[in-house]
């Protein structure tokens, strides 16, 4: 099989082959580099079904009718606002990861957003509703850089973006081939009303101006978003639903105007908050049915990222469940209220001020990670933003070096494996232990199935059943298997292991191949303890991904 993915296409290899084709190097082409890599593999093979405990249970999927579907580019990442000296419980770590002053000439950046082909980047954060576009229409005000400042909203002053800059970035989001999502300054010309609520008027007139400088040069937006948590559960300060509604409507209105000639019309997002059901309730009910294109939300549920128990949050299924009531309350809202927006998470970094090192940067950071975005796709998610592409302590890539953490090739493999055609899939048992996600297969034949083993010293045995799903040419059929598990067996490894082989960027900064083990469909999928696997079954017919 061939996953579409530019130059870094996967391909089908056989745990048996003995072929010149086989022998091909991951990277390279060196035979002795594939002959040690054939052995790792078989060495995993013996350890999934060999070296621990076993448990046995059964994945029934649905394959008549979709329980949903995400949208074309379900993956999302971003890239925030903050400074160098942005820093959370003693430890500054952001470094050079802001808009402003990331390093856009680095070839590991480059080559990690091009992967995806493309990927959503959402721009935005905390300080974006402090940021003025210092653009030739609107130059009032000194272009000045975030200053820390105890007394201001959000701990620093305003800071400014150049135009000069704005064209360095659109620069490198049209070589990576990024979609753009873009967020407002919504902040602008409002004053605090002396308690928790920010008064006054939006002055949109900045960001009109922006957009206005944005279309004339021709750069592709993919979406405009208004504010970044000033509604819902707000923090800091909070804009009333009715209000909002107003911004967001008034917003609309100067886009249609502004991209009236141009043949594509971005997007129109709003809030960018956490998830409050009155006030997005009220949000939703005060737009037209189609003003907001679409509503986002926010999650950072493991709580602060200087608590010392978030691994025990991600690893226990009950904590891991709370947020579907998120997930299905904007679900119904949005149903009910009869609008045509579609859900997204517009940022998610699990644990907030800037993450846990060696948790949320780390291979255990992707049970998380890959359950949210399995969990979320169920309640017709459309888009996932993972807080951050680049910066703080849960980037997908290392702030310092680039090298992408473990994350970013649990998304990569999402990216190219699942499809946008969600499937019921439910796991049954000796323990709860086992999350299961399954979508029609992307680009492919069949299914892929997503199994997290959250057991500390318990191998699964799982097998496939269904009532509608029928298996085509059985004789001989096989699936394709990638398993994803910590070097060393540490779950805290910043360093991933796909079927044996840990996932490193070489010296030129390449994504490596990220390559299946090809496995007998008759042979149920052995999934080691504390450890993930995507599991692309093309000989499984679902009548809905036909």
């Amino acid at each position: 099989m061939t996953i579409a993915g530019g130059d870094l296409s996967v391909r089908r290899r056989t745990v048996s082959a003995s072929s010149s084709a086989a022998a091909r190097g991951p990277v390279d082409g060196v035979p002795r580099r594939a002959r040690a890599w054939l052995a790792v593999a078989l060495c995993l093979f013996a350890l999934l079904r060999l070296g621990a405990a076993a448990e046995s249970g059964v994945v029934k999927v649905d394959g008549p009718v979709a329980i949903a579907s995400t949208g074309d580019f379900f993956v999302c990442a971003t890239l925030d606002w903050w400074p160098p000296d942005k820093c959370d419980y003693g430890t500054c770590s952001w470094g050079s990861a802001s808009l402003l002053n990331l390093d856009l000439s680095n070839g590991i950046l480059l080559n990690a957003v091009r992967a995806f082909s493309p990927l959503v980047l959402r721009l935005g954060g905390t300080l974006q509703d402090k940021v003025i576009y210092h653009t030739p229409g609107d130059g009032r005000l000194p272009c000045v850089p975030f200053t820390k400042s105890e007394s201001a909203v959000f701990g620093f002053t305003r800071g400014c973006l150049t135009m000069a800059r704005w064209d360095e970035l659109n620069a490198f989001f049209q070589k990576s081939g990024a979609k753009v999502v873009f967020g407002l300054n919504a902040l602008n010309g409002r004053d605090p009303d002396g308690g928790y609520y920010m008064g006054g008027s939006w002055d949109m007139t900045n960001a009109a101006s922006f957009i206005q400088y944005t279309v004339s040069k021709g750069y592709d937006i993919h979406g405009w978003e208004l504010g970044n948590e000033l509604g819902g559960k707000a923090v800091g300060t909070l804009i009333a639903a009715d209000m909002y509604a107003q911004d967001a409507t008034f917003l609309k209105w100067v886009m249609e105007y502004i991209y009236e000639d141009s043949p594509s019309k971005p997007l129109l997002l709003a809030p960018g908050s956490f998830f409050d059901e009155d006030w997005f309730g009220e949000f939703i009910t005060k737009t037209s049915p189609d003003t907001v294109s679409v509503v986002s939300h926010h999650i950072y549920n493991l709580g602060p990222g200087v608590d010392t128990h978030i691994v025990e949050k991600i690893l226990d299924p009950s904590f891991l469940d709370g947020t579907a009531r998120t997930f299905s309350d904007l679900q119904r809202l949005l149903k009910t209220a009869g609008t045509s927006a579609a859900a997204w998470v517009g940022e998610a970094g699990g644990a907030y001020n800037s993450g846990h090192h060696l948790v949320t940067d780390a291979f255990v950071f992707s049970f998380w990670y890959l359950d949210q975005l399995g969990m979320s796709a169920k309640y017709d998610t459309k888009t996932y933003c993972r807080q951050s592409f680049i910066g703080g302590n849960y980037g997908l890539l290392n702030t310092t070096t680039f090298q992408p953490n473990p994350d970013y090739y649990s998304a990569l493999l999402w990216h190219r494996l699942m499809g946008s055609t969600v499937l019921d899939a439910k796991f049954s048992g000796t323990n709860n232990l086992i999350r299961a996600y399954a979508h029609c297969a992307k680009n492919s034949p069949g299914i892929t199935i997503l199994l997290i083993n959250l057991h500390s010293n318990a191998r699964n045995d799982v097998s496939l059943t269904s009532e509608e799903l029928r298996v085509v040419q059985a004789s001989g059929a096989t699936r394709e298997e990638y398993h994803l598990l910590p070097e060393g067996g540490d779950i805290q490894s910043q360093v991933m292991m796909l079927n044996g082989r840990p996932l490193t960027t070489d010296a030129d900064g390449n994504i490596p191949r990220m390559e299946p083990m090809t496995v007998d469909a008759a042979q149920p999928i052995s999934i080691a303890p504390l450890s993930i696997v995507f599991v692309h079954m093309p000989s499984y017919y679902a009548p809905v991904c036909s």
